[in-house]
């Protein structure tokens, strides 16, 4: 058998697993791997910034379902990886970061760019490698990709030292993973499965309350027999939107601190909650010693070590979400939830997701467009703050996989890349990202990388010249004292999107939101609309850090 040098290996490997996309950035330390992938039938995407190339694979990751792929030079290049590596492992999003290393005989002697990114990511990825032998890169590279997909997924990352990816050795990949200590536990228990259908059967204040899992899963289907079998509504985390249909009747929206009136009311008054694949965090719960105060809990998820972490669980079940509701759908049986469904109308009713309509243009009202004129249709993506509400709240996603944003680690700078990985992934797909003009100015140099390979994404810039969530809280909490949240000097986004190749449309009023709108849809090239927003426009609902969920804000007295 002839050998291969270790870069080689690498992309022979990357072959087998079926990566046809890899977003990155070259360097010194990688110029081996570069060298390998010239030839290889595998698209590089060559970003601008390597977080921009994190963000993409994730991007990517999270809209196709298979794993993203990443690479950066050692040093500075890796570095730049670990927000995007952090953004991915705080939402459970399946990714390999391959990074270069200086020479194994050279690694703790500072040399030039060399950084220890398998201590700096440690805490930060679901696991990590060091690769110091040229005959251990194949079983490692099949190990990572096994490791990040499975389980609850996440991001691995493997360092390749110079020396490594220049190494030669016989190539043979191994066609299994055998590892004693990762195990990941895929049904549930059926004795656990059987007490939730009991409790179900009993209950008549029921909540289904889904989370990504049921996205990563892929079990919406499930989900939705679930629900329809029993009657029971469903409110979604944020990275939940998709897991079920936003035009149901049982769909309560999102909840939590920006979540619907209705939605935290139920959560509020039930005396069940299912919560699947979701994992409890503080953005929903509020106060935790006041959530939920009349419910039992019952709590699916393959993660066994976030059943009980933030909330006292009554019927834990481990195991994948898909796996385990095809198991409860067989016992199940219709509730009587006529009465509670008729409660949870009123509220509906009574505290609709609205806003005041009159005077500048309304980021609620772009919004909803983006939703009339894609039909729900689109790829979403959002940056952080008053933007990634907004979209949660004002567009109806109908399909998982449909909306990407950075729930946990709450990335700014996160939509704009991951809606370039995204559209990588899904070439047919109207992309949009719903940007806030600060979030977009931390990654707007990936305009480049759109226009280089023609990928026609939409960002939409709800333009207010304010870190408008951080002025938002202080306006409520902190007597309009805006310190250092004013970013009205800011570049001409128009002519920043046509200096790069793209188009740009500037929109003041309402009425050229639409037309503008159409035209990027039916545009070939990326497309950066400025919609100027009323400037101090703030996002209600809203529970304040550290209330109640019944403590909502609902506007401005």
């Amino acid at each position: 058998m002839s050998k291969l040098n270790g870069a080689q290996i690498v992309v022979e490997s990357l072959l087998k697993e079926n990566v046809e996309v890899i977003f990155g950035y070259q360097g010194g330390a990688v110029l081996p791997l570069f060298d390998a992938l010239y030839d290889a039938p595998i698209k590089f995407i060559l970003v601008r910034h390597e977080q921009g190339a994190a963000h993409a694979a994730d991007g990517y990751a999270r809209s196709t379902g298979k794993v993203g792929v990443c690479i950066a030079t050692s040093g500075p290049g890796a570095t730049n990886l670990v927000t995007g590596i952090a953004t991915a492992y705080m939402d459970s999003i399946p990714m390999i970061a391959l990074t270069g290393q200086v020479p194994t005989a050279m690694i703790g002697n500072d040399a030039f760019q060399e950084a220890d990114i398998t201590g700096i990511t440690r805490p930060i990825t679901k696991h990590n490698y060091l690769v110091k032998e040229v005959n251990e890169l194949a079983k490692t590279i099949k190990e990572a990709f096994h490791i990040a997909r499975t389980g609850r997924p996440g991001p691995v990352l493997i360092d390749l030292p110079k020396d490594v990816s220049t190494g030669m050795a016989e190539f043979k990949y191994p066609t299994e993973v055998r590892m004693r200590s990762y195990n990941p536990t895929y049904f549930g228990h059926p004795g656990q499965i059987k007490r939730a259908a009991a409790a179900i059967a009993t209950t008549s204040r029921p909540v289904i309350y889904a989370g990504g899992g049921v996205i990563s899963s892929g079990a919406a289907a499930e989900l939705k027999e679930l629900a329809e079998k029993t009657n029971i509504p469903v409110t979604m985390t944020l990275l939940g939107l998709g897991g079920f249909p936003g035009d149901h009747a049982l769909s309560l929206g999102m909840l939590g601190m920006h979540g619907t009136k209705y939605a935290n009311y139920a959560i509020s008054e039930s005396d069940l909650i299912i919560a699947v694949g979701a994992r409890f965090d503080d953005r929903v719960t509020g106060k935790v010693d006041e959530f939920a105060p009349h419910a039992k809990i019952i709590h699916i998820d393959i993660d066994p070590a976030a059943i009980s972490k933030n909330i006292e669980v009554d019927i834990p079940i481990v195991g994948d979400v898909g796996n385990v509701l095809r198991e409860l759908n067989k016992l199940v049986k219709p509730g009587d939830t006529a009465a509670w469904l008729a409660k949870i109308e009123e509220w509906k009713k009574k505290h609709p997701l609205t806003y005041q309509k009159e005077g500048e243009l309304k980021p609620q009202y772009v919004v909803e467009q983006i939703y009339e004129v894609t039909k729900g249709e689109a790829i979403i993506t959002t940056e952080v703050g008053q933007n990634q509400m907004w979209a949660a709240q004002f567009y109806k996603y109908l399909k998982p996989r449909t909306f990407l944003s950075s729930g946990g680690l709450g990335t700014m700078g996160y939509g704009f890349p991951a809606a370039i990985g995204a559209q990588a992934g899904h070439p047919e797909a109207v992309v949009f990202d719903i940007a806030g003009d600060g979030s977009f100015q931390m990654n707007i140099q990936e305009l480049a990388t759109a226009v280089q390979y023609k990928l026609p994404v939409n960002i939409a810039i709800l333009n207010n010249r304010y870190l408008g969530m951080v002025r938002q809280w202080q306006e409520l909490f902190f007597k309009k004292r805006y310190a250092q949240t004013d970013i009205s000097v800011a570049p001409d986004f128009v002519k920043v999107a046509e200096a790069y190749g793209a188009e740009g449309i500037l929109i003041t009023k309402e009425e050229e939101v639409r037309p503008a709108l159409q035209q990027a849809v039916a545009s070939s090239k990326p497309v950066v609309m400025d919609f100027r927003i009323a400037r101090e426009e703030n996002v209600f609902p809203m529970v304040p850090a550290g209330a109640a969920l019944t403590q909502m804000i609902e506007g401005m007295a």
